[in-house]
């Protein structure tokens, strides 16, 4: 008589979600107006105007946008609505904030639009390793979106998992 190998996690009902499956491809840029300071603090309005006549706003055409400054300096709120207003025909989204407010502004929009009723009581792992930049924040976005319906959840692969909610029977 010959063994047979079960794969149990395969057999078991759960289901992996990996954000990575989510993630928007697509070129992504920043705009750090620090570079653009006079000394490193101070907002020149006339330079500044010169260097938005000047920037080369085709280069961010289809990209996702990131406009912030990196530099502990007061910015008027006008510098970026001004970068906004340059770039905004040519990028596919401009956020306010740095390269991981724009993947969590992404993953946002995703999470909101997601069907939550596919997860139904059902037992699920979101998968925490992977190579691309999903933002830590995505994984408390999910985790709002899911416990609702989940019957449980658990965070990192099916061979080792920590669990993060389980229903009660009391909740149901």
């Amino acid at each position: 008589m010959e063994d047979v190998i079960l794969n149990k996690v395969a057999n078991s009902g759960l289901i992996t979600i990996d954000l990575e499956d989510y993630y928007i491809p697509g070129i992504r840029k920043q705009i750090d107006i620090r570079d653009q300071l006079f000394m490193g603090q101070i907002l020149k309005e006339k330079d500044f105007r010169e260097w938005m006549k000047v920037h080369n706003w085709a280069a961010y055409q289809d990209a996702y946008v990131a406009v912030f400054c990196s530099a502990d300096a007061i910015i008027p709120v006008w510098a970026y609505m001004l970068i906004a207003a340059q770039v905004e025909p040519f990028a596919k989204r401009v956020v306010f904030g740095d390269l991981e407010t724009l993947e969590t502004e992404l993953y946002k929009e995703i999470i909101e639009q997601l069907d939550s009723t596919a997860f139904d009581d059902q037992r699920l792992i979101v998968k925490g390793c992977g190579n691309l930049p999903v933002p830590r924040s995505a994984f408390v976005m999910l985790t709002n979106k899911l416990r609702p319906v989940a019957k449980s959840i658990m965070y990192g692969e099916a061979c080792s998992t920590v669990p993060i909610f389980k229903r009660s029977s009391d909740n149901v």
